[in-house]
């Protein structure tokens, strides 16, 4: 059988992690913390999972290998220079690791996202001979773009931006141009310079299509270093966590709470967060919480939100959408949710008028709101709050609008000048998230629901900034 690689992503964190089998056995390379997923597709596939290997130390989310090594005896290869806190296979650059009669992996350093990252050529037994057919390339070489080089420290960021060229010309001097590209980031997570283009990719494609391929050194530094933006607050968690060794995660039910006690928790200073879409949220919700729907990425932006190891509690229509939630969690080290409350949103209030209610509108509301025209039931547009990140701002924005990031929102929330807030974002489901907070303090709020590419055909000026 010729040897097959699968992906399991992890779209609400914006990676992917792999297992590469045979028919026999398989590799897993960059797992999650949740290794059920891997368990199961290694069963699904009848396959053994004899080695589980990490491109990196990851910086935004805690890793599943050890734990994933531990249950099925694989054996575990991390960078031998990374000073880690648990017994692994040490691997360096230019290590083989002879995985079956038609599997191997070939360990190339590539530093760059990190001081010790790797990359695991996998060559493929082909007619007694060993042919490349991909490479894992985690936060190095990614699909039209790179891992970013600025997560140890600003101090570190030109000297790995460095790294990072020399480490994406070494593997495509290295590598056939038909040979797969198989990177851990890209795909939403802060950890890449900026967005996949593609899909897939394979060498010949990035050295038409990636910056880092076609540029000189000084420039690919240069503007790599140019276009980054800022990064989640919990990703200083992270590293720490995987240097340690993660423990195993608990995705049991939490305790259930009453009206009386959600109450209690936020008059505590405690997080409640609303898994919701967020227009049943704006239709009726509970004075006092958090929106952060499940069908978004939940957990980056309360990881990003929250002072860390604050107790939280959620609240969705389903015990399942709970599960779901927690398991999005513990990817990020939020192991045990404080307590849960499911159902219709009346149940979770302990008298009537803790049920609140939140408008929306769209562009064209607003345009008109601005030009003296306010739609009825809507109050005049005192203040318009961008809540996107600074990358976003400067490529476009409304003239006159306040720029608040929202994970800048919570130190900010007097920043934010007196009057009725219009707050938007680039679709909603962060400007919801910003209302929700907002409307917390008492503000008079309106969230703009609707895509931010629609707003100067509603008739609003956008201007940019160089």
């Amino acid at each position: 059988m010729a040897v097959e690689v699968s992906v399991i992503g992890t779209s609400s964190l914006g990676d992917r992690s792999y297992l590469a089998s045979d028919g026999q056995v398989a590799i897993v390379v960059d797992p999650q913390r949740d290794i059920d997923r891997v368990m199961y597709l290694a069963g699904a596939k009848g396959v053994r999972i004899t080695h589980v290997v990490e491109t990196h130390i990851h910086n935004d989310y805690v890793s599943g290998g050890l734990e994933l090594a531990r249950i099925t005896g694989a054996h575990y290869l991390v960078a031998a220079a990374d000073e880690v806190g648990f017994d692994r296979t040490p691997v360096a650059d230019g290590d083989q690791v002879d995985v079956s009669d038609s599997m191997r992996l070939r360990v190339i350093a590539t530093p760059g996202h990190t001081f010790h990252h790797l990359s695991y050529v996998l060559d493929e037994a082909s007619d007694g001979d060993w042919q490349p057919t991909g490479v894992f390339t985690g936060g190095s070489l990614l699909f039209g773009t790179t891992g970013r080089t600025d997560l140890l420290g600003e101090q570190h960021a030109h000297e790995l931006a460095h790294h990072q060229h020399a480490s994406a010309k070494r593997l495509a001097d290295l590598l056939p141009d038909g040979a797969e590209v198989w990177p851990t980031h890209g795909f939403g997570s802060f950890c890449s310079a900026s967005q996949s283009d593609a899909p897939e990719s394979t060498i010949g494609r990035e050295k038409a299509k990636n910056q880092v391929l076609r540029l000189a050194a000084e420039e690919f530094v240069a503007q790599t270093l140019g276009g980054l933006d800022a990064y989640p607050a919990y990703y200083a968690h992270m590293g720490v966590a995987n240097l340690a060794g993660p423990a195993p995660v608990d995705l049991t039910p939490v305790t259930r709470a009453d009206a009386t006690e959600l109450r209690e928790r936020m008059a505590d200073g405690q997080w409640v967060v609303d898994l919701r879409h967020r227009k049943a949220y704006a239709a009726s919700h509970l004075a006092g919480t958090v929106s952060l729907g499940l069908d978004g990425p939940m957990s980056t932006w309360l990881g990003w939100l929250i002072d860390w190891g604050v107790p939280i509690t959620l609240l969705a229509e389903t015990p399942e959408q709970v599960a779901d939630a927690q398991r999005e969690l513990v990817r990020i080290g939020i192991d045990r949710p404080a307590a849960q409350a499911t159902g219709a949103v009346e149940r979770w209030a302990a008298e009537p008028g803790q049920l609140r209610e939140l408008r929306m509108a769209d562009f064209p509301a607003l345009a008109a709101a601005r030009a003296g025209n306010t739609p009825a039931g809507l109050p005049v547009a005192d203040v318009v709050l961008d809540v996107r990140m600074t990358n976003e701002w400067k490529a476009g924005h409304i003239a006159g609008a306040v720029h608040i990031p929202l994970p800048d929102l919570t130190a900010r929330l007097t920043d934010v000048p007196a009057g009725a807030v219009w707050v938007h974002c680039g679709s909603g489901y962060r400007a919801t998230a910003a209302a929700s907070l907002l409307a917390n303090t008492g503000r008079e709020v309106v969230v703009v629901d609707d895509k931010f590419d629609q707003a100067e055909a509603a008739g609003l000026e956008i201007v940019t900034e160089a």
